[in-house]
């Protein structure tokens, strides 16, 4: 006869232990034990759960027993000793520190391979594979890398970042702020075979070659902070002073013509050249705010931008230039029907730490 140890549920443990009951995730050795605990919750007698889950009577009251002294913890599996390790201390170190050191030319990085030459040179004979797990093991990844600019933080980048969050929090009277940038290369492409829709348990699917019938080379738009509502240019041939001009142009006509207009723009090539300053001097009701460099997340229509990416751009299916033109065009009349501004929040003041 088997000791058997009393089972007794608390509420968390209960809802627990039924999840993995249920969860698809589970792996079968923890389901059984789940119900084993369950079942002993309930007072069935140990044979008939040995019967009702598969196994024997004596497992049913080891899983019972180390339940009962450690709660859900006894319910994992514990670690086994294994083979001791075939690589002590000082081999680890040296993978590690040779790892983490410049590759030599003409790679620009360890791979597995590398390293093991290496190694074998200063007298540790080890696996491309068995490199691979260590640095796995250790978290260790010298095939990847983390890209970031730096950006100023001198009294300029705050004096900017002042000046633009000043006009999404305080407007000026009379004046409408715009938020202006270009979206530039975008494809009109088709997948090689049609795609199929989403259907119960099944993502929708997409063939992943695709026809390119062609690109939109620039796509002006301009964000009203006040409104969340856009206007953009279709006919742009390229993002240069020439086409911003016409763009600007395009809202001076549009725009009654006593309100000013605050535009804020980024340092791109066609917003600070030398002709489209001569046109904001000529069309004093336009003032231009520009962002500080590295600092494109200042601009609200980049937040707008990533939505007409999400929402038609990275899965639509454009069978010409016309069509992907048509498209967003009729994109952006429906959502200036339901248009909302964003929330904005950011001062543009340097973070304090207390």
């Amino acid at each position: 006869m088997w000791n058997v140890a009393a089972v007794e549920l608390t509420q968390r443990q209960r809802v627990e232990l039924e999840r993995r009951v249920r969860a698809h995730t589970s792996t079968q050795r923890a389901a059984k034990r789940a119900r084993i605990i369950l079942l002993a919750a309930e007072g069935v007698p140990s044979r008939q759960i040995a019967k009702a889950v598969g196994i024997s009577e004596e497992f049913v009251a080891v899983w019972r027993r180390r339940f009962a002294e450690r709660g859900l913890a006894g319910l994992e599996d514990e670690k086994r000793s294994g083979r001791p390790r075939v690589y002590g201390h000082d081999e680890r170190v040296r993978i590690v520190a040779t790892a983490t050191t410049v590759s030599p030319d003409p790679s620009s990085h360890w791979s597995h391979a590398q390293l093991a030459e290496r190694l074998a040179e200063d007298g540790v004979e080890i696996s491309a594979s068995q490199i691979g797990r260590i640095l796995a093991d250790l978290n260790i990844k010298p095939h990847l890398v983390r890209s970031w600019i730096t950006r100023t933080d001198g009294p300029e980048f705050w004096e900017r970042a002042a000046d633009v969050c000043g006009l999404y929090l305080d407007p000026p009277d009379n004046a409408l702020v715009l938020s202006v940038d270009e979206k530039k290369n975008v494809p009109a492409r088709t997948p090689t075979h049609p795609s199929r829709p989403a259907a119960p348990g099944r993502r929708a699917r997409r063939e992943s070659e695709y026809v390119r019938n062609g690109m939109l080379d620039t796509l002006f738009a301009a964000f009203d902070v006040a409104s969340g509502q856009v206007l953009a240019a279709e006919d742009a041939v390229s993002n240069s002073a020439v086409d911003f001009i016409a763009f600007l142009e395009g809202i001076d006509e549009r725009i009654d013509a006593g309100l000013d207009i605050h535009l804020v723009l980024d340092n791109g090539s066609s917003h600070v050249a030398k002709a489209t300053a001569a046109w904001l001097a000529e069309h004093p009701r336009f003032h231009a705010h520009y962002t500080p460099p590295h600092a494109s997340w200042l601009n609200q229509v980049e937040l707008w931008f990533s939505i007409l990416t999400r929402r038609l751009l990275k899965r639509g299916e454009f069978g010409s230039v016309d069509e992907l033109v048509d498209k967003i065009m009729a994109f952006i009349a429906d959502y200036n029907y339901k248009a909302k501004p964003f929330r904005w929040t950011y001062d543009g003041s340097p973070l304090k730490v207390a």
